[in-house]
């Protein structure tokens, strides 16, 4: 289990249940204030979870992270290779 695994499904679950007020005919306003969450979380949430199911979502959060563990490394090991490069040009 990782980290914001509940808050993901609480989310997925939260936009199912928009869809469902959505379908009855009520406002995105009226759809938020039942949510309990602003206007602005409401569209973010579903640009980055809209349609996914449970799973889905978790999996993508799960990739995200590590998507940022590698550009870190990447980052890290690219400032190595230029110190390296730059200590080699020297003349000691």
């Amino acid at each position: 289990m990782f980290k914001g695994e509940k808050r993901v499904a609480r989310i997925v679950g939260k936009l199912r249940e928009a869809e469902v007020e959505l379908s009855k005919g009520q406002t995105n306003v009226q759809v938020c204030k039942k949510l309990g969450v602003t206007e602005q979380t409401f569209y973010r949430w579903r640009k980055e979870y809209g349609g996914l199911k449970v799973d889905q979502a978790k999996k993508f959060k799960e990739l995200e992270g590590e998507n940022i563990r590698l550009r870190k490394l990447v980052s890290d090991l690219m400032l190595d290779k230029e110190i390296l490069k730059e200590a080699a040009s020297k003349n000691y």
